[in-house]
């Protein structure tokens, strides 16, 4: 193991003399900076910086923007977790926006209903309360200048007037078919060609009871999604379709505001979301990695990959041994961030041949997730990472007639029916979220970088290759975000658990590394370039100019001011 000196080195060349061998050109500004998945999104976060805004209007604006041109990502039916960083005090706040299952969420009511030993992945059983909608207004309040009602406008706009899809989102629409038509008949109406057809790129997509949605949020702010028409509504919808969501469950519902949780790592601070995000996970595999020389091993070698994919094996298996909603299970904070704990768990790694999974595989497919993750930084150094989700595309296929609004899957991807389960279903109780963002902060408090990515499993992963690439590596944030990707497979998911482990890299990982693990006994699967996903943006100050990057694998924009 080598000495702590040895490992608190990161990189001394400066972020204007990195990065330009990268596919796309790392983005450069000093005003201010935003990142998203859509360019309208981008357009969105910009107009806010240039009214005067700061970093979380920006954030907020492109947010809600991002629920209307990314439908099948994220919305007002879903889930948010916010990282800010506040330039004067250095301090990291994080704010959980996820909801709990329904007060009559129990096992037995849904082994009542047929649902024996698995939550069901789409329908009104699978819904939990949307938490998105009052962390917006949480983040508004704590720290934004511009009032919601202006922030939201230029997402009401683009449901009224419509917006052109892009390629990947006639693509997504079009994987998705069958389910927006089992599921419900507005959805089909909303995002079909005449209910029965796929949308071509350029065709224009209008939710216009979506942009009837928005209108009542903006007058009425977020008391009239939780306690007034909205809830109602949907409360109303889920009793005549056998549903479990009241009006009572929106009601109850509040963001869980506290200080990130965070871990040291090549001595920089790395922040993140605390349960029931599933950031303990990127603190365990970065306290385990803390412990080695990456930057010695060398990038995509295959002694440094089979370390940290040893890593992640770890820090999962903590995390679905141990990890539930605090105010349910008793999950052990101190013992995923104790870094005493994290050389320990290095010492365990075998560097001669990968830990193997039960052979006893389970023949059910893995549900992809579709998130979306943003970050901003302002002109005067505040930062906001976010990330937003209806877990599944177009979460449960829900669209409750009149509303616009698609309505999350959390519940049924996330709890389990496992009895003494630290994440088992139960009334009131928030699941375990692979949802998580982070923010670097350097010794002297300052902002390193912002970053995150979507993903379900992935995240943790991807994110902690990209910390290394940047800390141990010395990349750009644009040459973070291109290198070559790996995920380990199996990891959270209850569906695919027992499944052996196998790992997933791009195309472009050299044949050599991709040998050199399979002798070391990991099951390789290659796939083509941008197929393990993620679509990761990063932002980094230095001084006072921001150098962004954006994920050439999805349609990604970063710009500033």
């Amino acid at each position: 193991m080598a000495t702590p000196s040895e490992l608190t080195r990161p990189s001394s060349t400066p972020l204007h003399a990195r990065g330009y061998g990268a596919r796309r050109t790392m983005a450069i500004a000093r005003g201010g900076m935003v990142a998203t998945n859509h360019p309208l999104a981008t357009a969105a976060g910009l107009w806010a910086l240039q009214r005067g805004g700061n970093a979380t209007d920006a954030a907020l604006a492109a947010a809600g923007v991002c629920g209307v041109v990314l439908p099948a990502m994220c919305g007002l039916g879903g889930d948010c977790f916010i990282l800010h960083y506040d330039a004067k005090t250095g301090a990291v706040t994080s704010i959980n926006g996820s909801g709990a299952a329904p007060m009559t969420a129990t096992p037995e009511v849904y082994r009542d209903h047929g649902h024996i030993a698995q939550m069901p992945l789409d329908g009104p059983l699978s819904v939990s309360v949307p938490g998105a909608v009052r962390a917006y207004y949480d983040a508004s309040e704590h720290w934004g200048t511009i009032e919601m009602r202006d922030l939201l406008r230029p997402a009401e706009e683009y449901a009224r007037n419509g917006f052109p899809l892009t390629p990947d989102g006639a693509h997504t629409i079009a994987s998705e078919m069958d389910r927006l038509m089992t599921q419900s008949g507005d959805a089909a109406k909303t995002f079909l060609k005449d209910g029965t057809a796929v949308p071509h790129a350029g065709a224009i997509l209008r939710n216009e009871a979506l942009a009837d949605t928005l209108h009542l949020l903006r007058r009425g702010g977020a008391k009239v999604f939780y306690e007034g028409d909205i809830a109602a509504k949907i409360g109303k919808w889920m009793t005549k379709h056998d549903g479990l969501l009241t009006a009572g469950d929106f009601a109850r519902h509040r963001s869980d505001i506290a200080p990130a949780i965070r871990a040291e790592y090549r001595g920089h601070l790395v922040h993140t979301n605390p349960p029931v995000s599933q950031g303990i996970v990127l603190l365990s595999m970065l306290n385990i990695l803390a412990n080695t020389d990456l930057a010695a091993l060398g990038t995509s070698t295959p002694e440094a990959l089979h370390l940290m994919v040893e890593a992640k094996k770890i820090a999962f298996g903590d995390r679905n041994r141990y990890a539930g909603d605090p105010a349910f299970v008793d999950s052990p904070l101190t013992r995923f961030l104790d870094p005493v704990r994290g050389a320990r768990q290095y010492l365990t790694i075998n560097r001669n041949h990968a830990r193997v999974e039960d052979p006893a595989a389970s023949l059910l497919p893995e549900m992809e997730g579709d998130t979306t993750y943003l970050c901003v930084v302002d002109g005067a150094g505040n930062a906001v990472s976010l990330i937003h989700s209806l877990s599944a595309a177009f979460g449960s296929g829900v669209m409750v007639p009149g509303t616009g609004i698609l309505l999350n899957n959390r519940a049924g991807r996330g709890f389990t029916l496992q009895p003494g389960h630290p994440n088992v279903l139960a009334p009131g109780k928030r699941t375990m979220h692979t949802l998580l963002s982070y923010i670097v902060t350097r010794p002297d408090g300052t902002l390193a970088f912002v970053g995150g990515t979507p993903g379900g499993d992935g995240q943790p992963q991807w994110n902690a290759q990209a910390i290394t690439n940047l800390l141990d590596h010395g990349m750009s944030p644009q040459e973070a975000i291109e290198a070559p990707r790996w995920r380990s497979f199996p990891g959270t998911d209850p569906v695919s658990l027992r499944r052996p482990y196998e790992v997933q890299v791009e195309a472009d990982m050299s044949e050599e590394t991709v040998t050199a693990l399979r002798r070391l006994g990991h099951i390789m699967r290659v796939l083509p370039w941008g197929g393990t996903g993620g679509a990761m943006q990063i932002i980094a100050r230095e001084g006072d100019v921001c150098y962004g990057g954006t994920d050439p694998r999805t349609e990604g924009v970063v710009l500033g001011i």
